[in-house]
């Protein structure tokens, strides 16, 4: 059964995970979100494809047996292909339903069916539009930073605000986010996110010290 984004984190580990961004942000006049999604895009068009393909496949194997299993009897069917035909149909109809479930229940079984730049597009589309949509682009100084992490398609995405992107390059954000992935694949989620909430800190305390006006804008807590 898949994790949803809610529950990847527990209780303890989501105030872990807080407690590092406050204290990155103590020394930054930045503001750093974690969030979480279940998956970047339903890829509908991969969903479609599949069900189709499947149940027709399905199908086809189900009358092919049916076929050979009255061809090798005495039944009064004089061609066994007359079976095939009538039967392949309304078979390929009727399973199109229980396929799609397959598809909705296991949804890492559509990314068999797409590219890879694809998944790209879509995580990196659903990234800029949570950062928009959690209004991470309205700090003072257009300092907000999202950590962006799509569970199904097992991607990291960092990305900053207009103000941080001017002095920071995107290669920066590209860099620790292969940190973080290559932390989820060892099995050391939690360690790798507060390493790279701790980086992301530091080299915003460069460019972006702290004020002594210097308002929490964004809460803390991890988003899912």
């Amino acid at each position: 059964m898949k994790i949803r984004a809610k529950d990847f984190f527990s209780r303890t580990e989501k105030e872990r995970i807080k407690k590092s961004v406050r204290a990155a942000e103590v020394q930054t006049s930045g503001e750093i979100a974690v969030m979480l999604v279940n998956e970047s895009d339903r890829y509908r068009e991969a969903e479609v494809a599949g069900t189709v393909a499947v149940a027709s496949l399905a199908s086809t194997v189900i009358a092919l047996v049916l076929d050979h299993l009255i061809a090798s009897s005495w039944a009064v069917v004089p061609d066994p292909h007359y079976t095939s035909i009538w039967f392949w149909i309304p078979s390929t109809v009727v399973l199109l339903v229980p396929v799609w479930c397959l598809f909705r229940l296991f949804p890492p079984l559509k990314l068999a069916l797409v590219g890879e730049k694809r998944v790209e597009s879509a995580v990196r589309e659903q990234s800029l539009l949570s950062f928009y949509k959690k209004g991470l682009h309205r700090t003072r100084s257009r300092t907000g930073i999202l950590i962006f992490i799509s569970l199904l398609e097992r991607k990291v995405r960092i990305m900053g605000d207009q103000g941080i992107h001017a002095k920071i390059g995107q290669g920066f954000w590209d860099v620790r986010a292969g940190e973080l992935v290559k932390g989820i694949r060892e099995g050391r989620t939690l360690d790798a996110l507060t390493e790279v909430i701790k980086k992301c800190g530091e080299e915003l305390a460069i460019h972006f010290p702290s004020c002594p006006d210097n308002p929490d804008e964004i809460p803390n807590d991890v988003i899912c």
